[in-house]
C-alpha cells in the first residue's frame, strides 16, 4: 500500500481495494523521506468516479490497530497534508485489519511511560483528534468490528458514522479508573445527549450497532463488510457540490452548535459572506440558468 506524508518523490502508482475486492486507487501519489513511513497509517487519494476522496487507513493489525507513539504520528502527518489540500474535498478514516477498526491506547505501551509522557501522549491524541474535527472537509469513519475508548472517541470527532453491524462501541476507561481522556466526555453527550452519555461513561457499557443507531451514535448501520462502500456513497453525494460552500456550511455549524442562536446567527452571516465573492457561486448560478450541472472549481 502506498503511503503519502509529504509531498516528495512522486510516481504513477494503480492501487487495488482488498478490502471491498474493487478497483479504487489510480493516481499520482506521493512517498514520504526515508524513515517517517512504517505502515502502520496510510493516506490514499482516490480517482476515477471517487476523485477528490482521500482515505485514512489503519493497518498495525498486531495490536489490534491500538494508538502508539508512531501510528499517532503518522496520523498527524496525514493530517496535516490533509488542511492544505485544496483537491481533497471528503475523508474517510477506516480500517484494512479485519474485525476491529481502533481498539484505543496502546496500554501495553503506555505501561512503560513516566507520568509526564502519559500526559504529554494524552494530549498529542487529544490535539489529532481536534484535527480530525476541525478539517476543512467532511471526515466520514468507516467502522468495521471493535473501536472501543479511544476507538470510539475519535469516530465521535468525524462528520459521520457509518458502522457495521459487527462493531463494538464504548468508553470502558472508567473500569481501568481513569476516564475518557481524547474528548470524548465533551463530544459524546453534544452528540446522544447528557443522560445517555453520563451512563455509557459511567457504566463502560459497549454497544453493538443497532443500539449506536438507536441513540444516534452512529447514522448509518450496515452488513459486515459493507461501511467502506456505504462511506464512498455518502462521499460521492457530497463531491459535487460547491467546496467552498460545504467548508464555510462545516464551520458554520460547528462553530455555532456551541453558542447561543443569535451568536450562531452572526458566524452564519460571517461564512455565508467568504462564498459570495467566489467563482463556484456565479458558475452555480450560470448552471441553473443553463440547466446543466454546474462544474465547481473550488474558487
Amino acid at each position: 500500500m502506498i503511503r503519502i506524508n509529504s509531498i516528495f518523490n512522486k510516481k504513477n502508482v494503480k492501487l487495488i481495494s482488498d478490502h471491498l475486492n474493487k478497483r479504487y486507487f489510480s493516481s499520482t501519489t506521493t512517498t514520504a523521506p526515508t524513515g517517517t513511513v512504517s505502515g502502520e497509517c496510510t493516506l490514499e487519494k482516490l480517482t476515477g468516479e471517487n476523485e477528490g476522496i482521500s482515505v485514512i487507513s489503519f493497518n498495525r493489525g498486531h495490536v489490534k490497530n491500538a494508538i502508539g507513539k508512531n501510528l499517532l504520528k503518522e496520523l498527524r502527518q496525514h493530517l496535516h497534508t490533509l488542511r492544505f489540500d485544496s483537491t481533497t474535498r471528503v475523508t474517510i478514516i477506516r480500517s484494512v485489519v479485519d474485525g476491529v477498526f481502533c481498539s484505543g491506547a496502546d496500554l501495553k505501551e503506555r505501561a512503560t511511560f513516566t507520568p509526564v509522557e502519559v500526559s504529554q501522549f494524552v494530549y498529542d491524541i487529544r490535539s489529532s483528534f481536534t484535527e480530525i474535527e476541525t478539517l476543512p472537509m467532511p471526515v466520514i469513519a468507516a467502522v468495521e468490528g471493535v473501536a472501543l475508548g479511544g476507538g470510539t472517541e475519535m469516530i465521535l470527532a468525524c462528520d459521520f458514522r457509518i458502522a457495521s453491524k459487527s462493531v463494538k462501541l464504548g468508553l470502558p476507561e472508567t473500569g481501568l479508573a481513569i476516564i475518557p481522556g481524547a474528548g470524548g466526555t465533551q463530544r459524546l453527550p453534544r452528540l446522544i445527549g447528557l443522560a445517555r452519555a453520563k451512563e455509557l461513561i459511567y457504566t463502560g457499557a459497549v454497544l453493538d450497532s443497532q443500539r449506536a443507531l438507536d441513540i444516534g451514535l452512529i447514522e448509518y448501520q450496515t452488513d459486515v463488510g459493507k461501511a467502506f462502500e456505504r462511506s464512498l456513497e455518502l462521499a460521492k453525494q457530497i463531491i459535487p457540490k460547491g467546496p467552498i460552500a460545504i467548508r464555510m456550511a462545516k464551520q458554520a455549524i460547528d462553530k455555532g452548535i456551541n453558542v447561543d442562536i443569535q451568536s450562531g446567527m452572526i458566524i452564519e452571516q460571517a461564512c455565508y459572506a467568504q462564498v459570495i465573492p467566489t467563482k463556484d457561486r456565479v458558475e452555480g448560478l450560470t448552471a441553473f440558468k443553463e440547466k446543466r450541472k454546474p462544474l465547481y472549481k473550488g474558487e
